[in-house]
């Protein structure tokens, strides 16, 4: 396995619009753009440890959607829920919290809130606990998938939404997949390349997993990618490029499918910033063929071609 160094150049910064906001998520949307999703303030983990869902003031989020060099921004203010994505979805935004809790008989939290570009909200719903990933199709398909306290339950889920780990949603909030052939205990990754091409990778097998067909017609076939514990791939169907996994925190892995069921040993990517230092992104996002890191308010982006 040889290593290869990749100098990155931001593609645009967003300093100018984060004075007073935290970031919260950076993430690509289906239409090609970065969406970023920003808190006047982080919240307070409950105890020092717990993500909290509801929040105990209001606070004020702001989404900026990049493309280029031009940034528009959209201000959804007064909200008391913790929310940790954002997509685009059709002519509105989709805000999504990770967290959310069960309090009884059709008392739960709305983690799930649908807003229109002024930040006026226009719907809610249940997407479930233990969010890992939320993404979104051109089509306008909603998939979730989930680490393991939404797979197994807690905050009060005895049945838990994310049971089976991957899940896919109408625009409405209304289910219209879940993956019954994986054993899904943590889905690590996801990534929604189109409406009908879907991967996924996941713990306990560390297999990867492409969903083809769409939601209703989906067939499942897996490949194992020969690492452990990557948080995050993008592909163009032939190249993949993993996080490290376990323990390799700034390591990136291009490997190749050759052959059927199994993926090339592959070679290790350091990426360095525009000062030639190394790139230790505060996030970064996977979708189809390319990968989004955010540093200091600079956003940066590769594909999977250009490393080829």
């Amino acid at each position: 396995m040889f290593h290869k160094t990749v100098a990155l150049h931001p593609f645009a910064d967003i300093s100018v619009h984060t004075e007073g906001f935290e970031m919260v998520s950076a993430q690509f949307g289906a239409d090609g753009l970065a969406y970023i999703l920003l808190i006047n303030q982080i919240p307070e983990r409950e105890r020092g440890m717990f993500v909290p869902s509801t929040l105990k003031k209001t606070y004020t989020y702001k989404v900026l959607y990049v493309e280029d060099q031009h940034i528009e921004e959209v201000v959804i203010g007064d909200q008391y829920y913790n929310y940790h994505y954002v997509q685009p979805l059709h002519r509105h935004l989709l805000l999504v919290g990770a967290r959310c809790s069960y309090y009884g008989a059709d008392k739960y939290d709305l983690n799930a809130k649908v807003c229109d570009y002024k930040g006026n909200t226009v719907r809610e719903f249940l997407l479930g606990d233990g969010i890992q990933s939320v993404q979104v199709t051109e089509k306008g398909t909603i998939w979730t998938s989930y680490f393991d306290e939404g797979v197994f339950g807690n905050n009060g889920w005895d049945q838990p939404i994310g049971a089976h780990g991957l899940l896919a949603w109408d625009e409405q909030g209304n289910k219209i997949y879940e993956d019954n052939v994986s054993n899904i205990a943590d889905c690590y990754a996801l990534n929604a390349v189109s409406e009908e091409e879907i991967w996924f990778y996941y713990y306990t097998d560390f297999l990867l997993g492409r969903i083809s067909g769409g939601p209703g017609q989906a067939k499942v076939t897996f490949t194992n990618p020969g690492i452990s514990g990557s948080s995050g791939f993008c592909t163009d169907g032939y190249h993949f490029l993993f996080d490290g996994g376990y323990g390799k925190s700034g390591t990136y892995i291009l490997k190749k499918n050759e052959k059927p069921g199994g993926l090339t040993k592959g070679h290790k990517i350091r990426f360095l910033d525009e000062k030639a230092e190394p790139l230790a992104p505060l996030t970064q996002d996977f979708r189809e063929n390319r990968v989004l890191f955010s540093k200091s308010n600079r956003l940066y982006q590769v594909a999977v071609e250009e490393l080829v």
